[in-house]
C-alpha cells in the first residue's frame, strides 16, 4: 500500500458535487456543514458537461490544498488526469448506484462519514489508468459491460438502482453475440472470439465484481480478461466466480497482465470506462502507477476492501 506520510488535512478545498447523482443534492448541505465548522475554506463550482470536471482542477491548482469531488464512479474517473497534473489529493464522496472505487478504497458510503475521512488527512497514491486517453480508476471494457451501459444509459438506472442493473444484464445477455478482437501486449497478438473484454486498474466494478482475485489499485498493472464462450448457459454458471474473480480458473476466460494493451475490433466498438460510453476502438489502455493521491481511512488492506458498509454502482 502506497500510503503518504506526513499528510496534513486541507485547508483549502475545491468542491465539486454532482448534484443530478442519485444522492447529490441532499449531499451538499452536510458536506458543507462538516467543512465550515472544521474551518476548511471551501470553493465550490458548478459543473455541467463532465469535461468541465477537469478544467475546474486545473484552473484551481495551486490555489487549493485539495479536490473533494461527489458523484458515480464515471464523474469521479473524469478527474483523474487533470489531478495527476496538478498534483491535488482527492476527496471522494460516493454519491453513485455502484461506487466501486470507494468500495476498492473502503471509504464510507455517507457523505458526512466521507467528509470526516478527508478531515483525518491519511492520504494513499493509487495507479490511474487511461483508454485512448481517457481516465478510468476500475475498468475499461467493451462488449457485454459496453451493451449493458447504454441499457442503463436508457433510465433503468435512475428509476431502479441497483435493480436497474440487473433489468439491463439480462437485456444485455439476451443480444450477446460474440465478435472479432485483435489483443496486442508488447510483441504479442492474439486473435480472439469473445463477448467481452475488460481491463482492470483497480479491484471492483460492476457494483462489486472483481476484475481479478488479486488486484489492486497500487499494484502498478493492468489485469485483463476476454469472456471467450458462446454458450449464455454456461455463463450463468461462471457468473458467480466473476464477483469472487475467480473466473481465470474457466478455460473460456483468457487472462493477462501487464502495463499497457492494444484492442483492435473488425468494426468500430463503443468502450464503457467506469460506466461512461467514453471511446471506440481501437484502443491503447494504460496504466499510470501512483499518478492520483487520495484520502482512505484508517486499517483499510492495499488490495481489497471490505464487502461491508460498501454497495451500490456507478
Amino acid at each position: 500500500m502506497s500510503i503518504v506520510p506526513g499528510a496534513d488535512p486541507p485547508r483549502r478545498v475545491l468542491m465539486i458535487l454532482n448534484t443530478r447523482a442519485r444522492r447529490g443534492a441532499e449531499a451538499h448541505d452536510v458536506v458543507r456543514q462538516k467543512l465550515d465548522a472544521a474551518g476548511v475554506a471551501v470553493r465550490r463550482v458548478e459543473t455541467k458537461r463532465p469535461e468541465d470536471i477537469a478544467i475546474a482542477i486545473r484552473e484551481a491548482a495551486g490555489e487549493v490544498d485539495a479536490v473533494i469531488l461527489g458523484g458515480g464512479d464515471g464523474t469521479i474517473s473524469r478527474a483523474g488526469v487533470a489531478l495527476k497534473e496538478a498534483g491535488l489529493p482527492l476527496g471522494i464522496l460516493p454519491l453513485g448506484t455502484a461506487n466501486d472505487l470507494a468500495r476498492t478504497l473502503g471509504l464510507p458510503l455517507d457523505p458526512a462519514e466521507a467528509v470526516d475521512v478527508v478531515l483525518a488527512g491519511r492520504q494513499r497514491r493509487i495507479d490511474l489508468g487511461t483508454v485512448n486517453g481517457e481516465p478510468f480508476f476500475n475498468v475499461a471494457s467493451l462488449g457485454l459491460s459496453s451493451d449493458l451501459a447504454r441499457e442503463l444509459s436508457s433510465g433503468l438506472k435512475k428509476r431502479w438502482g441497483r435493480l436497474g442493473y440487473a433489468m439491463a444484464a439480462l437485456r444485455a445477455l439476451w443480444k450477446a453475440r460474440r465478435f472479432t478482437a485483435w489483443i496486442t501486449e508488447g510483441e504479442t497478438t492474439t486473435r480472439t472470439r469473445t463477448l467481452q473484454i475488460a481491463v482492470g486498474n483497480g479491484v471492483f466494478y460492476g457494483g462489486g465484481t472483481k476484475v481479478a482475485s488479486d488486484a489492486a489499485i497500487d499494484d502498478g498493472h493492468l489485469d485483463l480478461y476476454s469472456l471467450e464462450t458462446e454458450d449464455v448457459l454456461k455463463l450463468a454458471l461462471m457468473l458467480r466466480t466473476f464477483r469472487s474473480g475467480e473466473h481465470g480458473a474457466w478455460h473460456e476466460v483468457r487472462t493477462a497482465r501487464g502495463s499497457e494493451f492494444e484492442i483492435r475490433t473488425k468494426r468500430p466498438k463503443p468502450v464503457n470506462a467506469d460506466g461512461e460510453l467514453i471511446t471506440r476502438t481501437p484502443v491503447a489502455v494504460k496504466v499510470h502507477p501512483e499518478a492520483v493521491t487520495v484520502y482512505v481511512p484508517d486499517g483499510v488492506p492495499g488490495s481489497s476492501a471490505p464487502e461491508s458498509g460498501t454497495s451500490g454502482g456507478s
